[in-house]
């Protein structure tokens, strides 16, 4: 099955029925091209898929979870590190707009993607908001790619402050409580299209690339990194995997996300042997199901 069939049929809930196992190992085989090794996993991607699979705690949905995750981030490392929220709803019609502030950020508690921006209510598309909201709030994203953190979550609206324009966003690649590299994501909304450029430890940037391009500019290393990194080490204790998230805007530290599978773990590295290196970073829990 080519990538453009498994999408098309994925996309119509057409393999909805499929195991976990079975849908993962389609899934792999049509987008990186590669038989999924479950028994012996090497690189980065393999190992994701098998941590979907075989590495399930109930936390990790509350961690996904872009409303309940504010708890989690409050307990372990205080609210001073959240964008202020500005209302939870379950349904779109719901909002009160008229007492929300001029821009404002929506989004999706339960999926990825699902966010609306609104920098003017008096430019605002409130009816192709409510469609993509609505279209979004409908869907169980844990299907697209079996990232079974998703699957119980219960769908709502969060109203969060809006922050700015085209902000860098500073992801945290987290290895069993530490970090070993990250990257910034840049140029999000312009014409150029989103760019991801890696970093080691020391802010030097790392010679590969992942399914996107690496800015061509200079990227100044943040002002709060070594916080950054503390606050990344405490988020991702006693996990195999975690991405944390984090902006630093006026000055200070914003928690953006934590994600298990980044990019759903089909993202293909540029060279490849750094597939295979972020791979042995992984150190898969003693509790490893044989594969027939």
């Amino acid at each position: 099955m080519n990538q453009r069939i498994f999408y098309a049929l994925s996309n119509r809930g057409l393999l909805n029925f499929l195991p976990d196992k079975i849908y993962l190992k389609w899934m792999f085989s049509a987008i990186v091209k590669e038989k999924l090794d479950l028994k012996n996993p090497k690189t980065f991607n393999q190992k994701l898929q098998w941590l979907k699979l075989y590495n399930r705690k109930d936390e990790y949905t509350k961690m996904v979870d872009k409303y309940l995750v504010r708890e989690y981030i409050k307990e372990k490392i205080g609210e001073d590190y959240l964008i202020p929220l500005l209302g939870v709803y379950n349904h779109f019609d719901e909002i009160p707009f008229n007492e929300l502030p001029n821009a404002f950020v929506m989004k999706c508690t339960h999926d990825s993607g699902g966010v609306v921006i609104c920098e003017d209510k008096s430019h605002f598309d409130f009816e192709k908001a409510k469609k993509k909201i609505n279209t979004c709030l409908k869907r169980n994203y844990y299907y697209r790619g079996r990232e079974w953190p998703y699957k119980n979550i219960e769908p709502k609206i969060i109203i969060e402050k809006y922050m700015g324009n085209d902000l860098k966003d500073y992801k945290f690649m987290c290895f069993h409580g530490e970090v070993k590299c990250s990257f910034v994501c840049s140029n999000r909304n312009t014409k150029e299209g989103l760019h991801v450029t890696f970093f080691d430890l020391d802010f030097h940037k790392m010679p590969f690339e992942r399914h996107y391009p690496s800015s061509i500019e200079e990227i100044q290393k943040p002002i709060h990194y070594q916080k950054m990194l503390e606050l990344s080490t405490i988020l991702s204790k006693n996990i195999p995997f975690v991405r944390v998230d984090f902006y630093e805007i006026d000055g200070k530290i914003y928690f953006g996300e934590l994600t298990f599978f980044p990019g759903n773990g089909t993202e293909e590295f540029t060279p490849r042997k750094y597939d295979e290196l972020l791979g042995e970073w992984i150190i898969l829990p003693n509790e490893v199901k044989n594969e027939k």
